[in-house]
């Protein structure tokens, strides 16, 4: 739902600081100039919150917000009240009238912001289309734990990612980062004194900045209470001690709705690579079965009609990999692709001992591959025999 936010301020550097404010967040905002456009724009926007400036030409905000709560159709919307130094105790005065809060000027965007977020829902904006940030862009992860080894293991688990991981001892510490530059996702070890995990959450949810964080628990993997206790209150995931860093890696991916095509897929020149990596687990190969169709169909749209399905960084071949590679070429030949494998001498030699694979025909290097997609040696014959 995107909310509206009235400003009526006749002061055109006011309503430009105001737009501003909610650049980053999911609102509108309609602007008036004084008591009278900001009724109208009222009646007919139906905004979710007015902030209204008390002193204004032609009718003051006093004046409108006098008319506003004496309209059954107007009454219930929130109002915030902005005024100058001098005129604070005034608008203690206007508050029985009926405003949710108050505003003294020159007022600073981010407690304009966090007074606004108790009273809407400010939802920061997702920029472009889902999973519009790539698995190689940088990211700040926070890590709210006493343990410098489990810090150190995190730090060592992700060091080859450009995510830079940053570990504090205490709330207070966490806190201050997450004010001055909130990360992007947060790590919060829930075997800190005196539920501080639990405490440091509900502020979280409570911060306009940090609301919809990712929030992480780690807990030791028995700790079985401590688990349901997070899910409960909406942690975004649980991670068991002892860490098992591939698969945080694979959950704050999700968490943050990155795209780790690129893991998997590169397009160079006038060919579409697919890779795969020397350990194939089952959350890799769904990974990269996820974005298949995806990305064979990407290729056709861009014109391109060669694929080079590289599995030469492969250790050992397994059911779970025919069955990528039989639905990738399959794929292919569905969308009229030309492709090829290339592959190692133990990946070569596996395929052999495969009724469904021992016709497959491999190039040893990605050059050879590419240089002859095209010719009729260059497509292996797909099976007919299901996996």
């Amino acid at each position: 739902m995107r909310y509206k936010v009235l400003t009526v301020d006749d002061s055109k550097t006011v309503r430009i600081i105001v737009k501003k404010a909610f650049k980053p967040y999911d609102v509108e905002i309609i602007e008036a100039a004084n008591g009278v456009e900001g009724l109208a724009v009222a009646a007919k926007e139906s905004p979710d919150l007015i902030l209204l400036d008390v002193t204004m030409p032609v009718m003051d905000g006093v004046e409108m917000l006098t008319k506003l709560k004496a309209d059954p159709a107007l009454k219930g919307m929130p109002v915030m009240m902005l005024t100058a130094e001098g005129g604070r105790d005034n608008v203690l005065k206007i508050a029985k009238i009926g405003v949710r809060d108050y505003l003294v000027k020159p007022f600073k965007e981010e407690v304009l912001i966090e007074k606004c977020g108790r009273i809407i829902d400010l939802k920061p904006i997702t920029e472009g289309p889902a999973k519009s940030k790539s698995i190689f862009d940088p990211a700040d992860v926070l890590v709210l734990e006493d343990k410098p080894a489990i810090v150190q293991q995190i730090s060592e688990g992700l060091k080859h990612t450009p995510w830079k991981v940053r570990g504090v001892a205490s709330q207070g510490e966490a806190l201050d980062v997450c004010t001055r530059t909130p990360p992007d996702v947060i790590l919060v070890s829930l075997s800190l004194p005196e539920e501080t995990a639990f405490s440091f959450f509900r502020i979280l949810r409570t911060n306009v900045k940090t609301k919809y964080t990712p929030v992480f628990a780690l807990v030791v993997k028995t700790e079985t209470q401590q688990q349901q206790q997070a899910q409960a209150m909406g942690f975004s995931a649980i991670i068991t001690k002892p860490i098992d860093t591939a698969d945080l890696e694979s959950k704050i991916a999700k968490a943050m709705n990155l795209d780790t095509s690129q893991r998997y897929y590169t397009f160079e020149n006038d060919c579409l690579v697919m890779r795969l990596p020397e350990n194939c687990s089952a959350p890799v190969l769904a990974e990269a079965a996820h974005y298949l169709k995806g990305k064979l169909t990407e290729a056709v749209d861009a014109g391109q009609n060669k694929v080079v399905i590289d599995i030469h960084h492969l250790r050992n071949l397994h059911m779970g990999v025919i069955k990528l590679l039989f639905q990738a070429m399959q794929t292919c030949r569905e969308l009229a692709l030309q492709f090829a494998l290339v592959g190692n001498a133990q990946i070569i030699s596996e395929c052999k001992g495969f009724e469904d694979t021992r016709g497959w025909t491999f190039y040893e290097t990605l050059e050879d591959a590419k240089a002859n997609l095209g010719k009729s040696a260059a497509a292996p014959q797909l099976a007919t025999a299901g996996v």
